[in-house]
């Protein structure tokens, strides 16, 4: 079915979700998605679309020795074709009880986790997940039925960070076929027809109720709802992050101080969105819905002072300010600082100031994205919105450009011979998932490296403040 192996191209390319030529690793579970798009990715290598890095599965061991056999499976597969192979065994059940979370959440974290770790090792660029249309339709009505926002909704992204998902466009009966027509066998999981998980109720009872009932089509209908949602969020999530500017007059790990009167003015649409980043600062894994957003916008709203208990912090109105300060058991003795840094934007921290302004397509033509020095060039597609610059953390890594893996940030400051004082005080640009993109003046990571000068690329500049009479 070679029209569907054009499609895969033609998502890859148009949804820019890998430069040509970018290493790619297959998250293979053995069941048809997930082998349909190894075969497919397969297929491609002569392309130069992408080189076929190798495969990943993590053995959940929750199905006992069906488990052992999926992975003897995706083993034999990737050995047939050819492509390197890396697995790894997790007792998610234990983490699930452990972590007081889902076996399915518990499962979707130590996953991601270990293909992250994968994609290190086989120097992937990207990291390719078989979620199909169904997914993504299965997804929405999930959120919704839960009272998610358009955030929620938006469903599925084509890429988050390193992830892409090239199959979103694409159902699970056209990847059946291509495996029918090919002759290749997979594996299937009796626990997907386990109705007592919300997803699976949704896949067996609700859609085709929906279908057959309702609406002919529901899964594209779904499908397209979930994009014309998303592109409201990543419209209104850089509108937010502009407001923020105005609102958070400063934040760090023992308050976050905000300016009532602009959040209270600002349409709920913007307000919220503010009003929500600034409580999961201090949140941890407590929840945060709407009901703590309102709380707060009306603490905003209001002309007195007054105090509320949210989770994990304590929000109090002085004067014209809301302070949120966490929880007492939550705090911490260090002086860190995180400041959002919108596009096109400026943040100054000490003695720093970071732009950040994305390059017309002329401007790409340029030679200034080495990925060294005080103005670099980060590839656009790899980043995940909001962008904060931030100073170190505990337990921070990167893949600093050029390297074969991941590095402490530690060491890697301590090999550039860059001094102790001055470690602490220097920022860094790191995405929505807390990725370090940039360590100004010293490197790019290597996963926001520009590789091709028709990608679209964000311009980021650095400067010391007072050097120029500022």
């Amino acid at each position: 079915m070679a029209s569907l192996a054009v499609r895969v191209i033609d998502a890859i390319q148009r949804q820019h979700l890998a430069p040509s030529g970018a290493r790619v690793l297959v998250a293979v579970s053995g069941g048809a998605d997930s082998i349909a798009l190894l075969h497919l990715l397969h297929s491609l290598r002569a392309t130069g679309v992408l080189v076929l890095a190798g495969s990943a599965h993590l053995n959940h061991q929750l199905r006992g020795r069906d488990s052992d056999e999926d992975e003897a499976f995706c083993r034999a597969v990737s050995a047939e074709l050819g492509v390197p192979f890396l697995s790894e065994a997790a007792d998610v059940a234990t983490r699930a009880r452990e972590e007081k979370r889902s076996i399915e959440d518990a499962a979707r974290r130590a996953r991601y986790a270990f293909l992250e770790r994968a994609a290190d090792t086989l120097g992937a660029d990207v990291i390719a997940t078989a979620h199909t249309r169904e997914d993504q339709a299965e997804t929405f009505l999930l959120r919704m039925l839960r009272g998610a926002g358009s955030r929620g909704l938006g469903g599925i992204r084509p890429r988050t960070g390193r992830v892409i998902r090239p199959l979103l466009g694409i159902t699970r009966d056209e990847l059946r076929a291509f495996l029918a027509e090919s002759g290749v066998a997979f594996r299937e999981d009796a626990t997907n027809s386990d109705v007592r998980i919300p997803r699976n109720r949704i896949r067996h009872e609700l859609l085709p109720l929906l279908e057959s009932q309702f609406c002919r089509g529901i899964v594209d209908v779904l499908a397209r709802a979930a994009e014309l949602a998303r592109r409201d969020e990543d419209f209104l999530t850089r509108q937010a992050i502009d407001l923020a500017r105005r609102i958070v007059l400063s934040e760090n790990d023992s308050e976050t101080r905000l300016a009532a009167v602009p959040m209270a003015a600002a349409h709920p649409a913007l307000g919220s969105r503010v009003a929500l980043a600034a409580l999961e600062r201090y949140a941890g894994r407590r929840a945060i819905g709407s009901g703590h957003v309102e709380r707060l916008l009306e603490l905003a709203a209001r002309t007195s002072d007054g105090a509320l208990s949210l989770p994990g912090q304590d929000a109090v109105r002085m004067g014209h300010e809301i302070v949120l300060r966490p929880a007492k058991r939550q705090r911490t003795a260090a002086n860190p600082f995180a400041f959002p840094l919108s596009i096109p934007g400026e943040v100054r921290s000490g003695d720093w100031a970071i732009a950040a302004i994305e390059l017309s397509q002329a401007d790409r033509q340029r030679p200034r994205w080495l990925g060294r020095g005080s103005e670099v060039g980060i590839a656009a597609g790899s980043l995940a919105l909001p962008l904060v610059v931030r100073n170190r953390r505990p337990g921070d890594r990167l893949r600093p450009l050029g390297a074969p893996g991941r590095r402490k940030l530690q060491d890697f400051l301590v090999d550039r011979k860059v001094p102790r004082a001055h470690r602490e005080a220097l920022p860094l640009v790191v995405d929505g998932r807390g990725r370090i993109v940039w360590v100004p003046g010293h490197t790019v990571a290597e996963e926001f490296r520009v590789r091709d000068s028709s990608q679209a690329v964000i311009l980021f500049t650095v400067r010391r403040l007072g050097a120029f009479g500022e």
